[in-house]
C-alpha cells in the first residue's frame, strides 16, 4: 500500500466532490487509537470465529435430521440433534453478548480518548481560535464527529471482519456440499450489485438532502433557543414568525424522512427479491439433482439455509465502503482540530513566577490580529453535509437562496479607529502597586492591550515583562495565578454562586468566600436569596442583574488574590446604587496591587498614578490628570466631552 488513495467509493449517484479517498496514513493513524484495545479486539475476533463456526452447524444438523434420523427412525439421534438445535443458539447468544460487551468497551474507550484529546487541545488554543470558530462547529467535532469516528473501529471494521469471515466460511462449506449449486448461488450477485448501485445511489442522495434539511433546522434551533436569541425574538414579537419558519423546516425534514423510508424499504424489498430468486434457482436445480439421485433432500435444505448466511453478509459488505469512508471523514475532522498548531506556547523549562512584585512593562509592543485562516478550522466537505451552513438562518423561504444585503459604500470616510494594526509600538512601565488608567475612544486598542497581559495573545513584535521577565519565558499556570481580570462582559456558569466563586480558588473555605463577597459588597444580597450561596445563577448568570454579576466577578478576583489586576471598569449601564457598590469594591480590590484599568469613571482617573491615552493603537499621551489637562491635547478633549459633566453632577 502507499500514501495515495487506496479505497474510493462511488457506488453511483455520488458526485466527484462526494467521493472520499481513504489514505493509508490516515488509516494507520486511526488504528493507533485502537492500539490500547488490541487485546479486546483480538478476543472479539475469536468470538467472531466461534459464533461463525457454531452458526455453520445448524444447517448440517437439519441435513442429518432429514437424511438420517427421520428416515432411519433413530430416536436417540433425533434427541441429540434436537438438543443441538437448542444449545447452539444459546451458545451463540452468550458468546454474542460477551462480544457486544467487548465491542462497547472498545467503542466507548475510543470516544473517551478522542474527546479528551480534542478538549485538551482546545484548552491550549489561543483566544483567536475561539473568536473565529463557531461554537456549533466545535460541538459537532466533540459530539457527532467523535461518535461517527469511533464507529469505524468498534462497528464498521468489526462488521466487515464478521462478514468476510462468514462469507469465506459459508462458501467453503457450500463448496464441500456441491460446487454446482455454489456457483449458481454466486451467479446472482452481479444482479444484486447492479441494483445496489442504482437504488443505493438514489437513497444516498435522499439521505444527503435530509441531512441538509436537518442542518438548517438545527441551526435555527441553536440560534433562536439560546438566551440571546430568545430575548431578541420576544423583544421584537417574532414568536409566531419563528414558529412558522421552524414548522417549514421541520416539515421538510418530515417529508424527506418519509421519502427515505419509502425508497429504503423499496431497496430492501428488491434486494430480498434477488435473494428469493437465488434460493428458488437453488431449489429448482437442486431438486432436479435430488430427483437424479446426485444428492439427498437434506443437502438441498442445508444449502438453502447457507444461502441466507451468504446473502446477508454480502449485502452488508456492499455498504461497508460507504460507511467506512464516512467514518474516515469524521476522523479527518477530529484530527484537523488536534493538528492545529498552538499559537500561545509554553517554552520548555519555563520559569515559575514566584514572589511577584508587580512591575509591568510593555517594550515596543506591536500587535496585529492574524486574519490567516491556516490555523483555523476549515469547512471540511463530507458526504451528506451542507457545504454552507453559515447562511442557514438567512435562507429565503421562497427560493431557498441566501439573502444578499446590498452594501452602502461611502465615498468619504471620516476619522475612525478602523485599522489593520491593533497596537503600534506601545511602550510604558507600571511600577509595583501603581494604578494606571487607560482612556481613549472606542476601538483605540485598550481591550487588546489588556488581553496581551495574561497571554490570551502574544505580541506580533516587542515584549511584555513582569518584574523584568518576558511573559513568554514563564509558565502559563504561574502567570494565570498572578493576574486577575474583571471583564466588561461577566461570564458565570449555570451553577451555584458558590461553585462560580470556587473557580478562583477550588479549596477556599466558606469563611474566605464570605470575606471576598463582603469586600465586593455582594454578601448581603447573596444571604437574602432563598438558597444563599447555593442559589443557581442561571444560564450565563441571567438570573442576576448586571451590577450583581459584576460584584460577583470582583469577589471571584478577590478570592483569587492576584498581584496584578486588569479591570474593565464598565459601570455606565448600572443604576447609581450598584455603581456606588462596585466603586467601593474596586477600591478594596485595587488596594496594594498593580492595577491597569480601562477607566470609564472620572473618580478612577483622578485616583490613577498615571494615565495612558490610547488613539489608533498608540499611546498618544501619558501623564497625570493635571498634566494632561494642561497639555490641551486628546485627553483634554475627552475630558470635556466625557468626564467634565460627571464632575459637575458631583
Amino acid at each position: 500500500m502507499h500514501g495515495g488513495g487506496w479505497w474510493v467509493y462511488a457506488w453511483g449517484g455520488e458526485s466527484d466532490k462526494d467521493k472520499q479517498n481513504v489514505t493509508w496514513p490516515l488509516v494507520k493513524r486511526v488504528l493507533n487509537y485502537a492500539r490500547p484495545y488490541w487485546g479486546k479486539i483480538a478476543i472479539t475476533l475469536v468470538t467472531i470465529l466461534i459464533t461463525t463456526g457454531l452458526g455453520l452447524l445448524t444447517p448440517l444438523i437439519f441435513r442429518d435430521l432429514i437424511d438420517n434420523a427421520l428416515p432411519q427412525g433413530d430416536a436417540q439421534r433425533l434427541n441429540v440433534l434436537a438438543l443441538g438445535l437448542v444449545l447452539i443458539p444459546i451458545a451463540v447468544s452468550l458468546v454474542g453478548m460477551y462480544s457486544r460487551l467487548l465491542n462497547a468497551q472498545i467503542g466507548e474507550g475510543v470516544i473517551f480518548d478522542l474527546r479528551t484529546a480534542l478538549y485538551n487541545h482546545m484548552q491550549r488554543m489561543s483566544l483567536r481560535f475561539f473568536t473565529n470558530t463557531k461554537v456549533g462547529e466545535l460541538m459537532s467535532r466533540l459530539n457527532n464527529d467523535v461518535v461517527n469516528a469511533q464507529s469505524a473501529i468498534s462497528d464498521t471494521i468489526v462488521t466487515m471482519v464478521v462478514n468476510v469471515v462468514q462469507v469465506v466460511a459459508v462458501l467453503g462449506v457450500m463448496l464441500t456440499l456441491d460446487w454446482r449449486l455454489t456457483v449458481m448461488s454466486v451467479a446472482v450477485l452481479p444482479v444484486f450489485i447492479f441494483i445496489a448501485r442504482k437504488r443505493g445511489g438514489s437513497l444516498r442522495g435522499i439521505r444527503r438532502q435530509g441531512m441538509e434539511y436537518n442542518a438548517q433546522m438545527n441551526a435555527m434551533m441553536n440560534e433562536t433557543l439560546n438566551i440571546g436569541g430568545t430575548l431578541l425574538v420576544k423583544l421584537f414579537g417574532r414568536g409566531q414568525m419563528e414558529t412558522e419558519r421552524f414548522a417549514n423546516r421541520a416539515g421538510k425534514v418530515r417529508d424527506i424522512g418519509v421519502q427515505e423510508a419509502f425508497y429504503g424499504n423499496q431497496f430492501w424489498v428488491i434486494v430480498g427479491m434477488v435473494g428469493v430468486v437465488g434460493t428458488a434457482v437453488v431449489y429448482w436445480v437442486g431438486g432436479h439433482l435430488v430427483l437424479d439421485g446426485v444428492f439427498s433432500i437434506g443437502t438441498i435444505v442445508a444449502f438453502s439455509a447457507y444461502l441466507g448466511q451468504l446473502y446477508g453478509p454480502l449485502q452488508s459488505l456492499t455498504n461497508s465502503p460507504v460507511i467506512f469512508a464516512r467514518s474516515m471523514v469524521s476522523f479527518e475532522r477530529v484530527f484537523e482540530v488536534i493538528d492545529l498548531p498552538v499559537e500561545v506556547v509554553e517554552k520548555p523549562g519555563a520559569t515559575v513566577l514566584q514572589d511577584v512584585r508587580g512591575e509591568l512593562t510593555f517594550e515596543d509592543v506591536t500587535f496585529t490580529y492574524d486574519t490567516n485562516a491556516d490555523n483555523l478550522l476549515s469547512e471540511v466537505n463530507r458526504p451528506g453535509r451542507m457545504e454552507n451552513v453559515k447562511n442557514a438562518l438567512s435562507l429565503d423561504t421562497t427560493n431557498g437562496k441566501p439573502a444578499k444585503p446590498e452594501l452602502d459604500v461611502e465615498a468619504e470616510k471620516p476619522y475612525t479607529q478602523a485599522r489593520e494594526t491593533a497596537l503600534d509600538h506601545v511602550s510604558f512601565t507600571i511600577k509595583p502597586g501603581q494604578l494606571v488608567a487607560l482612556v481613549g475612544p472606542s476601538g483605540a486598542g485598550k481591550t487588546t492591550m489588556t488581553y496581551l497581559i495574561p497571554r490570551l495573545y502574544d505580541p506580533s513584535e516587542g515584549r511584555i515583562l513582569i518584574d523584568g521577565i518576558d511573559l513568554r519565558d514563564v509558565t502559563l499556570d504561574s502567570l494565570a495565578r498572578q493576574i486577575g481580570m474583571v471583564t466588561q462582559e461577566t461570564h458565570l456558569f449555570h451553577d451555584t454562586i458558590r461553585t462560580n466563586l470556587l473557580y478562583a480558588k477550588v479549596d477556599a473555605t466558606q469563611a474566605e468566600i464570605e470575606a471576598a463577597c463582603k469586600a465586593a459588597n455582594i454578601h448581603d444580597f447573596i444571604m437574602g436569596l432563598p438558597d444563599g450561596y447555593d442559589s443557581v445563577v442561571g444560564e450565563r448568570g441571567y438570573r442576576l442583574s448586571g451590577g450583581e454579576k459584576q460584584r460577583l466577578a470582583i469577589a471571584r478576583v478577590i478570592l483569587k488574590n492576584p498581584r496584578i489586576l486588569v479591570l474593565d471598569e464598565a459601570t455606565s449601564h448600572l443604576d447609581s446604587q450598584s455603581e456606588a457598590l462596585i466603586q467601593d469594591a474596586l477600591k478594596t480590590v485595587m488596594d496594594g496591587r498593580t492595577s491597569l484599568v480601562i477607566a470609564h469613571r472620572l473618580s478612577t482617573i483622578l485616583a490613577a498614578d498615571q494615565i495612558l491615552v490610547m488613539d489608533r493603537g498608540q499611546v498618544a499621551e501619558q501623564g497625570t490628570h493635571a498634566a494632561l489637562l494642561a497639555k490641551g491635547g486628546l485627553y483634554a478633549n475627552l475630558y470635556e466631552t466625557q468626564f467634565k459633566g460627571e464632575r459637575e453632577l458631583a
